[in-house]
C-alpha cells in the first residue's frame, strides 16, 4: 500500500461537512482524497449489533476500535478525560459517515436572530454575516439532505422556497398534545426533518421504526455516506481506517502534508494544495493542537489561542409524566413536532433560549423504558399476562419532553490535549473542561418549569425529571469563526486566519449554539464554503 497520498483537496473526516464538501467540490472536477480514521460498516450487521445490544445507546450498533475509539453514553469518563465541573456528556461516531448515522435528523434553521445575541441581547458574540447571507445556502442544503417539512410555516425563519418533500405527518401523540393545549399560549409545530416522507433519493419513505437514533435500518434518513458516495462517483478515494495525526506547516504557512497512521499500523504522508479539516469539534481542535511545532507552537491555526475553546452542546433537561389516555408512542420518528416559539425573544438578555421536542419514545430517555416499566411491574407482582396487558397500557401513555438550551460560549470551556493518556495511534486523548454559565443555567430552570407547565395542562400525572442535565449529541464551538484573527480560528469563509490552503468545516466553527438541532447550518456553511475552497485551488 502507498504511503504517500496527493489530491488537490485533501479532507479529513467523512462526515456531513467533509462529505458534502467532497462532493460538491470533486464534481467541479478537482481531485479529492479523504482521510477517515473510522471503518466502512454495512447498515445490516449495524442494525443486528443494536437489537442485540443490551444497552441501546447512540453508539451501540457501531464499532470502537482501538485505532478509531470514540466516546461512550454509559462511560462519559472513558474517552473523554473529563476535569469537571460538569460533565460533558454529548457522543459521536468515527465511521465512514460520520455522526449522521446516528442524528435524530432534525433540520431546524437559526433564526435571525441567532446571528446577533451580542448586537441584540448583549450576550455570546456575534456570528461574522447574517441572516440573510446564508438563507441560500439552508435551501441548497435541505435539497442535497432531502428535508421533509411543511413549506407554509417558517418557524421563525424566513425562507425563499420550498422544501423538497411535504412534511412527515405528525403522531397522534402531536395531536393529542395539540387537542389538548387548545387556548393555552403552547402549539406544537410539525418539525422538518432529513427523512424521506416519499421515495427520494433512489431511497425509500420512513416506515416509523422509532430508532432514528441510534440507526435508521433502511436508510430512509440521511446519514453522509450519501455524499461520500457522489464523492467516489465524482472520481474522489476514500482512505478508510486512516487516521490523520499531525499537519505540518510548511513555507508561507501553509499546510505542507499530513502524517497519517493506519489500522494496520504503517504511516505515511498525504498531501493537497487544500487541506480540509472536518473531524467532528472534539477531534478537530484534537489534531490541530496535536500539531505544535516550529511556526506553530501552540498548534496549527492557534495564534488566538482560540482553538479548543468556548466547546458548547444544547444541554437537556427532560420532563416526563403518564397520561390519562392512551397516546401510543413508538410510532414514527423518535420526534415529529416541537414547541418552537421560545427560540427567541427580549428574554434572551437574561437567560438562554430553548425549544422543546416532543419525544416519540416514551421513557425510553429518562428511564431506560420499555425495559425499566415490565422490571418496575415485575417488583410489583404482576406476572404473565396481567403483566403483558399493564406493561401495554402503561406505556402507551408514557410522554416526555426534552428541552435543547442555547449555551454561552465560555473560553474556559475547552478541549485540550491530556499529558499522560494516548490512543493506539499516539495521540493524546482529549482533556475537557466544562461548565454551565449562569445565563445557561437561568434557561435551563425556565425550559423545566415550561415543559413542567405543558405536561399539567393536558392532564398528564406522575410528572418527573431527569435529574442530571443531558447532552444532546451537538459539540459546538472549538474553532470559532469571527472576523478577527485575534480572537476566531477560521474567517467567514472556514479559512484558517493563520494557514491560507487551510479550511475548517462543521459545528466547531459556530460563534453560539443557538437552539436549532446543527446539522442543517453544519451543511449550509459547508456549501457556502466550496467556492472558497475551489478558487483556493484554482489560485495555488
Amino acid at each position: 500500500m502507498a504511503n504517500e497520498i496527493t489530491a488537490d483537496i485533501l479532507i479529513v473526516g467523512t462526515g456531513i461537512a467533509g462529505a458534502m464538501a467532497g462532493a460538491k467540490l470533486a464534481e467541479k472536477g478537482l481531485s479529492v482524497a479523504f482521510l477517515e480514521t473510522g471503518r466502512r460498516i454495512d447498515r445490516f450487521d449495524a442494525v443486528e449489533r443494536f437489537w442485540s445490544a443490551a444497552a441501546k445507546t447512540p453508539p451501540s450498533p457501531y464499532p470502537n476500535d482501538d485505532t478509531a475509539p470514540h466516546p461512550l453514553t454509559i462511560d462519559p469518563e472513558g474517552y473523554y478525560q473529563q476535569q469537571g465541573p460538569e460533565l460533558f456528556r454529548s457522543t459521536y461516531e468515527k465511521l465512514v459517515g460520520g455522526t449522521t448515522w446516528h442524528w435524530l435528523g432534525t433540520c431546524l434553521r437559526h433564526v435571525p436572530a441567532d446571528f446577533k445575541l451580542k448586537s441584540l441581547y448583549g450576550h455570546g458574540v456575534d456570528w461574522p454575516y447574517d441572516y440573510d447571507e446564508l438563507e441560500p445556502f439552508y435551501l441548497e442544503a435541505e435539497k442535497e439532505i432531502g428535508v421533509a417539512g411543511n413549506s407554509a410555516e417558517d418557524l421563525g425563519s424566513p425562507r425563499s422556497g420550498d422544501y423538497p418533500m411535504p412534511m412527515i405527518p405528525v403522531t397522534y401523540m402531536d395531536r393529542y398534545f395539540n387537542t389538548r393545549l387548545e387556548g393555552s399560549s403552547f402549539i406544537a409545530r410539525p418539525t422538518p426533518q432529513g427523512r424521506n416522507s416519499t421515495t427520494h433519493a433512489n431511497r425509500p419513505p420512513c416506515c416509523g421504526n422509532a430508532s432514528c437514533v441510534p440507526i435508521c435500518p433502511i436508510q430512509a434518513k440521511y446519514d453522509a455516506t450519501v455524499h461520500v458516495a457522489q464523492a467516489e462517483k465524482a472520481g474522489a478515494k476514500v482512505h478508510d481506517r486512516t487516521t490523520a495525526t499531525r499537519l505540518n506547516v510548511g513555507p508561507y504557512g501553509r499546510i505542507a502534508s499530513v502524517d497519517f497512521r493506519r489500522a494496520d499500523g504503517s504511516v505515511g504522508t498525504a498531501s493537497g494544495k487544500v487541506v480540509v479539516v472536518a473531524a467532528h469539534a472534539i477531534e478537530t481542535p484534537r489534531l490541530l493542537l496535536n500539531s505544535a511545532q516550529e511556526g506553530a507552537p501552540n498548534g496549527v491555526a492557534n495564534s488566538s489561542d482560540q482553538v479548543g475553546r468556548n466547546l458548547m452542546d444544547h444541554p437537556a433537561t427532560v420532563v416526563y409524566g403518564e397520561t390519562a389516555d392512551p397516546v401510543w408512542p413508538y410510532r414514527g420518528p423518535i420526534s415529529t413536532s416541537g414547541f418552537e416559539d421560545l427560540r427567541d425573544g427580549d428574554f434572551r438578555r437574561d437567560r438562554a433560549a430553548f425549544r422543546i421536542q416532543i419525544s416519540n419514545d416514551g421513557h425510553s430517555w429518562p428511564k431506560g423504558a420499555p425495559e425499566s416499566t415490565a422490571q418496575d411491574l415485575a417488583r410489583q407482582g404482576l406476572r404473565g399476562d396481567e403483566l403483558d396487558t399493564t406493561l401495554r397500557d402503561v406505556t402507551s401513555r408514557q410522554v416526555s419532553l426534552a428541552s435543547l438550551v442555547e449555551q454561552s460560549p465560555d473560553a474556559e470551556n475547552r478541549i485540550t490535549l491530556d499529558p499522560d493518556k494516548n490512543d493506539a495511534n499516539g495521540m493524546p486523548l482529549p482533556r475537557i473542561r466544562y461548565d454551565f454559565s449562569e445565563y445557561t443555567r437561568a434557561g435551563l430552570d425556565a425550559a423545566a418549569e415550561t415543559q413542567k407547565e405543558i405536561l399539567k395542562a393536558i392532564g398528564a400525572r406522575n410528572i418527573g425529571q431527569m435529574s442530571e442535565y443531558q447532552g444532546s449529541g451537538h459539540v459546538i464551538g472549538t474553532v470559532r469563526m469571527g472576523k478577527e484573527a485575534a480572537n476566531a480560528v477560521v474567517d467567514a469563509d472556514l479559512r484558517s486566519f493563520d494557514h491560507r490552503n487551510l479550511f475548517v468545516l462543521g459545528s466547531g466553527t459556530f460563534p453560539t449554539s443557538a437552539t436549532a438541532n446543527p446539522t442543517l447550518t453544519i451543511a449550509a456553511m459547508t456549501l457556502r464554503a466550496v467556492e472558497p475552497i475551489a478558487n483556493s485551488v484554482r489560485s495555488l
